[in-house]
């Protein structure tokens, strides 16, 4: 189990290996926020033997409401409950698209990397790993920080061709097969990071779609998936950050 810690006024779950770590693991969460879902993958990593920081990015926007519980209720088969739930999304999705969020998202999540620095045994190898939201940030982060090692940006929105550019660390993508805004978008993705000269080994799964590796969500969790991704993130943070 780990710790919530305090980062220069960034909230974030702190999980650290029982052994001398790997290196270090900026972890993202999805829209839902720090919800119990993410703090148990940040453990999982830590038990990979990384100190895995996992910062509140959305505790501003999604204020006293609950994000397990917004989930659960966005994929609730009640029609009334799903419905209710609809104007606390509406305006967690407006504030997030503003570009004042997403500079001071990226500025937070700078200072994660400056607290990761100093941790003991990282030794400068950091990664980052997100989900959704997180995997767009991901992107961004490795975009805006040439610290990043390595990035893996599960189901995630890639920046411009411009901002890919900047990217230095190389990039394992995940992707459902069924989640049809990010497949359209992909061939384009993959000319930019290939225009720009950065490893993009990007894989998609054809029986899931969006948000499979959360297990909490059973409306979009694919098992098979999920542990084949593991597989597939751990190994690259393992060949990239050692």
């Amino acid at each position: 189990m780990g710790t919530m810690v305090d980062i220069e006024g960034v909230a974030a779950y702190r999980a650290e290996p029982v052994a001398p770590p790997k290196g270090g693991l900026i972890l993202i969460e999805e829209i839902w926020g720090l919800v119990p879902h993410i703090t148990a993958v940040a453990d999982r990593f830590a038990g990979e033997g990384y100190v895995v920081l996992a910062p509140e990015l959305l505790g501003d926007i999604i204020g006293s409401a609950n994000g397990q519980e917004l989930m659960e209720a966005r994929n609730d088969p009640d029609e009334e409950r799903r419905n209710a739930v609809q104007p606390v999304l509406r305006g967690l999705f407006s504030a997030m698209g503003d570009p004042e969020f997403a500079a001071g998202a990226v500025a937070k999540l700078v200072k994660v990397v400056d607290a990761l620095e100093t941790e003991p045994g990282v030794d400068g190898r950091i990664g980052v790993l997100g989900f959704c939201f997180g995997g767009t940030y991901s992107f961004a982060l490795a975009a805006a920080d040439p610290r990043v090692r390595a990035a893996v940006p599960f189901y995630g929105s890639a920046p411009s061709a411009e901002d890919i550019a900047r990217i230095q660390a190389p990039v394992l993508a995940l992707y459902g097969q069924h989640d049809e805004r990010l497949i359209e978008a992909l061939p384009g993705v993959e000319r930019a990071f290939a225009d720009a000269g950065v490893d993009f080994p990007d894989h998609v799964y054809p029986d899931s779609g969006h948000a499979f590796f959360n297990d909490t969500n059973p409306h979009s969790y694919n098992a098979a998936d999920a542990d084949d991704a593991w597989r597939r993130a751990t190994a690259f943070l393992a060949e990239h950050l050692r």
